[in-house]
């Protein structure tokens, strides 16, 4: 599940590290472990006592769903894949029923460049390990894994039963589950009594209400350079995501191999290093910044709207920022990058 074990969407002037807690007369801020990332989590108008019980449950509730969803280590997720594999069906823990149908929904909607059911050709690559590859698997592997891969549409979810005919699928929920998490996290706030609060699973960040007076402010992390690209303020139940080729990879022979792989190759995805996607929940926003990391410069714009999402900045290897209108009107860019505009189709 280490996604974006390095995405650092920070919030501006939390650039703490290690778990700790900031208090004011307003702010409350705490940050801790989980999925494999730093979570910050920052509150606006409660009391101590309140945001002591924020924090102690979300830590609980977030380290949980990390043990549910991880896609290699013994859990929920483990134990669905193993069904699958050996007898085509499982019964769905209530846990992982939302995923497996916001995934399905996304992959369709993507054109399968969002596919969760690729866990084996991320553990062909040893991306499916705390450890990273030291490097890439042999062409003649990935040439027979292509031969019959598999799709979320392989899958057939009827109340809490899935099947498939495909014992290839192993899900992988790497890319879609903090944000969904992040998501998540403020609707347990909520019932918390919770109304104004930011939590930033690495990258993955959703809101609610707002900082006081002003809204949620957010930089977009620079994918080559120390500091940030840009900076947006966020509104009230919207999710920010990132997908970058440096979040987690590996050099071998002088190239990068990251881990976000384009299904119809088998290999890492190689005309974009960074895309960022504003959207009004967590998966969606997810989900759609890996979509659009692997569609190719044409494509991007057709896969953003199939996935009805119109707020994305994406960065070439050429290090030129593209943003949808909806996007450039939001995002104030730091230093002076190549910007264009492009509408969506």
């Amino acid at each position: 599940m280490a996604r974006r074990f390095a995405t650092y969407i920070l919030l501006l002037g939390a650039f703490l590290l290690g778990a700790c807690q900031r208090q004011t007369a307003e702010v409350q801020e705490q940050q801790f472990l989980a999925f494999g990332t730093l979570v910050d989590v920052t509150l606006h108008g409660v009391d101590a006592t309140q945001a002591h019980q924020a924090f102690t449950t979300l830590e609980r509730d977030l380290n949980q769903w990390h043990r549910d969803w991880h896609a290699w280590q013994p859990g929920l997720l483990t134990d669905l894949n193993r069904a699958l594999a050996t007898h085509g069906e499982a019964e769905v823990p209530a846990t992982l029923r939302p995923l497996i149908e916001g995934a399905q929904r996304m992959s369709v909607r993507s054109g399968g460049l969002f596919n969760p059911a690729i866990g084996g050709l991320l553990a062909l690559w040893g991306f499916q390990n705390d450890e990273l590859p030291q490097q890439p698997p042999a062409a003649s592997a990935i040439a027979t894994w292509l031969k019959n891969p598999p799709h979320m549409t392989d899958l057939r979810l009827t109340g809490n039963h899935l099947t498939t005919q495909h014992r290839g699928v192993q899900l992988d929920f790497g890319a879609c589950a903090k944000g969904y998490a992040a998501q998540r996290a403020i609707e347990r706030l909520s019932e918390l009594g919770v109304h104004n609060a930011i939590v930033a699973v690495a990258g993955d960040i959703h809101v609610a209400g707002a900082h006081g007076e002003r809204p949620w402010r957010v930089g977009i992390r620079h994918p080559r350079e120390a500091g940030i690209l840009g900076a947006v303020e966020l509104k009230d139940g919207e999710s920010i995501s990132t997908s970058g080729d440096y979040q987690r990879y590996f050099t071998y022979q002088g190239k990068r191999f990251h881990h976000l792989l384009d299904p119809r190759s088998g290999y890492p995805a190689n005309t974009a290093i960074s895309v960022t996607v504003i959207a009004r929940d967590g998966l969606t926003a997810d989900a759609a910044a890996t979509a659009l990391f692997i569609a190719g410069p044409e494509d991007w714009p057709r896969i953003a709207r199939d996935l009805d999402v119109d707020q994305v900045m994406r960065v070439d290897n050429n290090g030129v920022v593209t943003m949808t209108p909806a996007m450039a009107a939001r995002v104030r860019i730091e230093g002076t990058p190549t910007v264009q505009v492009q509408a969506l189709p």
